[in-house]
């Protein structure tokens, strides 16, 4: 069995809705405005393929995002800078086989060279144990708790800080050399000056 992560490209977009969509409660559904805002706006928008074949994807924005979702509005209050996990999602056939953890690592690896910390939520009404354990596992812990206007369901805060980020920033980003010019440190080509902001929450 062979995983890539790769970012997503523009004729996939109605793909990866439609596997968003038919994820289940745990993932709140997307339309096509929503689909399109983050492929404009998310600093992270990546797909996993399983032996070839399209099988989930993770999409995250920094704290620049003109996003109004009350969650990510929640750490954009108490944070200066940030990666916020919207929402990752594994096609069902493909649950258990390790893409949800390779996401997690490249999400991680690509957040520690621009941001001190991952954010995320995760559903507690109704509880989701299998969340609320696997993000224990990578390091998340418990920064508050809200109840999403809206939808009445109580959400967990999640916060991972990233130590790797200070030697990044004190060796690469406070001076004029920037990142190394590598093809894994590149970052997405986004919307020109963000101008929409898009309604909406994650899971």
């Amino acid at each position: 069995m062979s995983i890539l992560i790769r970012d997503v490209q523009e004729h996939e977009l109605d793909s990866v809705l439609a596997l968003n969509n038919a994820a289940g409660p745990g993932i709140l559904p997307m339309d096509a405005a929503r689909i399109r805002f983050f492929f404009d706006h998310a600093d992270y928008f990546r797909v996993g393929e399983v032996d070839g074949h399209l099988a989930g994807f993770l999409i995250a924005l920094g704290q620049r995002a003109p996003y109004d979702s009350p969650n990510f509005r929640w750490f954009k209050e108490r944070y200066d800078a940030f990666m916020y996990i919207d929402r990752i999602v594994i096609a069902s056939a493909r649950r258990g086989a390790g893409l949800g953890r390779a996401f997690y690592a490249d999400i991680t690896s690509y957040s520690e060279v621009r941001v001190p910390r991952l954010c995320c939520e995760v559903f507690l009404e109704p509880r989701n144990d299998v969340a609320v354990l696997f993000h224990g596992t990578y390091g998340f812990h418990e920064d508050g708790q809200q109840v999403m206007p809206g939808l009445d369901r109580r959400v967990s805060l999640l916060v991972k800080e990233l130590p790797s980020y200070a030697w990044v920033r004190e060796t690469y980003l406070d001076n004029a050399k920037g990142l190394p010019d590598l093809p894994w440190l590149h970052s997405r080509e986004l919307a020109g000056d963000r101008p929409q902001l898009a309604t909406g929450t994650g899971a």
